[in-house]
């Protein structure tokens, strides 16, 4: 039997309808800055999307866009200019950044207070000492796809497959606050498919086109597929789709699992430090 589809399009809608709801309650916009650098053809789609979602639930957006060939003090010096503007509650720099940069330099510039994506120390601490706050945008949808399921995260086997701090460890982190037991696999890990084929819950997060096969699964494992690959003029995951469903318990599609709830989320984070 096939695999229940984890609908993130459709859980986004519902997380949209909440936020707008909340919004009610507040008596001034919530306003979130987006800060881009070049014109990645996927970055700027992926903006676009942001404004759309922002429309949606009526918050103020604008995009800040700045030429590839900046310094790294020109671009920390609009990340400073924003923390202090009244108007705008949420920041976030738009990755990747040119290899001149150093990302991670740029996103401690951002106050804690705007941190919108949750990657500043102050709010990746938290994280750490399961004092969740802001957390990480793309980690938090995966716990929220993982939660649609109805199934407990608590006790069970989660390996992560990918080390990333955008994604791989913070979630990683979330499901051991979770108490679920947790294990991370990299490039380094030896005999890779023996270990994820032990996981209640699987997280791919490497960037390799379907590279997660029915024979890494368990049978009845939830799969969240957090890959987006360009393969042939159409999108793929890291887990292969249609071989992975008939093993999974509960899998994410690719497009329309992690991406919108990833979205979603960013909303979400918006309004909380507004709510501040």
């Amino acid at each position: 039997m096939s695999a229940e589809i984890l609908n993130g399009t459709r859980l986004a809608q519902r997380i949209r309808s909440q936020i707008r709801q909340k919004l009610k309650k507040l008596k001034f916009t919530p306003g979130l800055a987006v800060v881009q650098v070049g014109d990645d053809p996927a970055s700027t789609l992926y903006i676009k999307h942001k404004q759309r979602d922002c429309e949606k639930v009526h918050f103020h957006s604008e995009v800040h866009r700045i030429p590839v060939n900046i310094t790294q003090q020109v671009l920390i010096d609009k990340v400073m200019e924003l923390n202090v503007r009244e108007d705008v509650h949420g920041i976030l720099v738009q990755m990747p950044l040119p290899d001149t940069i150093d990302a991670q330099v740029v996103i401690d510039a951002i106050v804690p207070d705007k941190d919108v994506d949750g990657l500043t120390p102050f709010n990746l601490g938290n994280l750490f000492i399961n004092r969740e706050t802001i957390t990480p945008c793309t980690p938090t949808g995966i716990i929220r796809l993982i939660e649609l399921t109805g199934e407990p995260i608590e006790g069970k086997h989660a390996v992560c497959v990918g080390r990333s701090h955008l994604v791989g460890k913070p979630v990683g982190v979330m499901l051991l606050n979770r108490n679920a037991t947790v294990t991370y696999c990299h490039s380094r890990t030896k005999n890779l498919a023996e270990v994820t084929k032990e996981a209640d819950i699987l997280v791919a997060a490497v960037g390799k086109p379907e590279f997660i096969t029915a024979d890494m699964v368990k049978q009845g494992a939830t799969v969240i597929d957090v890959g987006i690959n360009s393969v042939a003029e159409r999108l793929v995951g890291d887990v292969k789709f249609e071989e992975v469903k008939e093993i999974a318990g509960f899998i994410t599609p690719v497009p329309g699992g992690v991406g919108p709830l990833t979205r979603a989320m960013l909303l979400e984070n918006t309004l909380k430090l507004a709510s501040r």
